[in-house]
């Protein structure tokens, strides 16, 4: 079936009696009963048995797995509580002390941060590369003590696109696993799997549940061992899925087809016309020409997605202006809403990083974020008009 199809007619269990319910239920128990001792440790022996407690399974949950699964073409999923938690969970099962991590350079900064303290905890190796040449990442990962690839499909936030084709074969050819964000891509845009990663993480926050209603995670995998082997971690971390959380990303990803498309168009209108205004003097968006990652973009994804970064003229003051000028965007740190929202990230998402690390990861102090939400796109330019009026 078509994504769009597979979008809406979401995994579900019937009812005793063979009826289907056509909304997943909310399943709110943490703990289920059995009749037996046996039954009850055989149910606790895998992820795929019956129900025993919410932090190891739960309908509802594995409802949104499964459907994520299917959407993302995998094997199997893990829900967890949040973005960060389903990075974390991944990292922290598949690295041991003195392990190497190969990472792109430009990455969300949460992810920043959590590679930076296993590196300073547990004596990680972390080597970044630009991920834009699949030679860079076999110089850096011909060791044997290499573990891991850390891509983004958008990058955020200058919308750098690696080539995943090239980075994810030779990571399969050198036996090490791949990890990609697919947060900012959405499985709409592109499908990692489909390209040869081995798990596909999402912050379920952005994109697929889509309403700034939900704190959310997911990792998805390709094989099947591989969810297994990570699964009794996750476990014991505890960051395990909300049911009411998945519940409402499931409510999200039905309309997930529909509301990219308006994100990708209303980011593609607004690039172009950001990229001829006086006081902008970069916009960073992988589908508008002229973008380091435009051929790559224009193979891997179906869309530009439906964030954009752009640089203002007066640097760091001018960014921090801008986001509190605009009046109908709205300045919040999330992004993937139906609403636009806009951050400055030198001093927010990215405020871990100092100078030379702000401008290895390619952002510019004067640089703004913008998550493109559905309003109309001339309501939207109107509003970033004004905010880029002198005062």
């Amino acid at each position: 079936m078509e994504l769009n199809t597979r979008a809406v007619h979401i995994f579900n269990e019937p009812f005793q009696g063979g009826s289907w319910p056509l909304s997943v239920p909310l399943v709110q128990s943490s703990a289920f009963a059995f009749d037996s001792a046996a039954e009850l440790a055989e149910a606790m022996a895998g992820p795929d048995g019956q129900y025993v407690y919410s932090r190891r399974g739960n309908p509802t949950v594995r409802a949104l797995e499964q459907t994520l699964a299917g959407l993302e073409q995998g094997a199997g999923t893990i829900a967890f509580a949040s973005g960060m938690g389903a990075i974390s969970g991944v990292l922290l099962a598949l690295l041991r002390p003195g392990d190497r991590v190969v990472a792109q350079r430009c990455l969300y900064g949460g992810t920043h941060a959590v590679l930076g303290d296993l590196a300073e905890r547990y004596g990680i190796e972390v080597v970044r590369i630009p991920g834009d040449d699949p030679a860079e990442f076999e110089a850096a990962a011909v060791h044997p003590a290499t573990r891991l690839l850390v891509l983004e499909t958008i990058a955020n936030p200058t919308g750098q696109v690696p080539d995943l084709p090239g980075l994810l074969a030779a990571a399969r050819a050198l036996g090490v696993t791949s990890v990609v964000d697919n947060s900012l891509a959405s499985p709409v845009l592109c499908r990692p799997l489909e390209h040869g990663a081995d798990i596909v993480v999402h912050s379920t926050t952005k994109y697929l549940s889509g309403h700034s209603d939900v704190l959310g995670g997911a990792a998805v995998f390709a094989d099947d061992a591989l969810r297994r082997r990570v699964w009794p971690r996750t476990v014991e971390l505890g960051a395990c899925a909300d049911p009411f959380a998945a519940w409402l990303t499931l409510r999200g990803v039905a309309t997930l087809p529909l509301r990219m498309r308006e994100h990708c168009a209303n980011a593609a209108a607004l690039a172009e016309r950001l990229a001829a205004h006086p006081g902008v003097t970069a916009v960073h968006y992988p589908w508008l020409a002229g973008h380091p990652s435009y051929d790559v973009a224009r193979k891997v994804l179906a869309g530009g997605g439906g964030m954009l970064s752009f640089e203002l003229a007066g640097g760091r003051e001018a960014g921090r202006a801008f986001v509190e000028r605009v009046r109908l965007a709205r300045l919040a740190l999330s992004l993937g809403g139906v609403e636009t929202l806009v951050t400055h990230p030198a001093s927010t998402s990215h405020r871990e990083l100092d100078g030379p690390a702000l401008a290895a990861a390619g952002i510019a102090p004067g640089l703004v974020r913008m998550s493109v939400g559905i309003e109309d796109a001339g309501d939207l330019w109107a509003d970033i008009e004004q905010a880029l009026s002198p005062r």
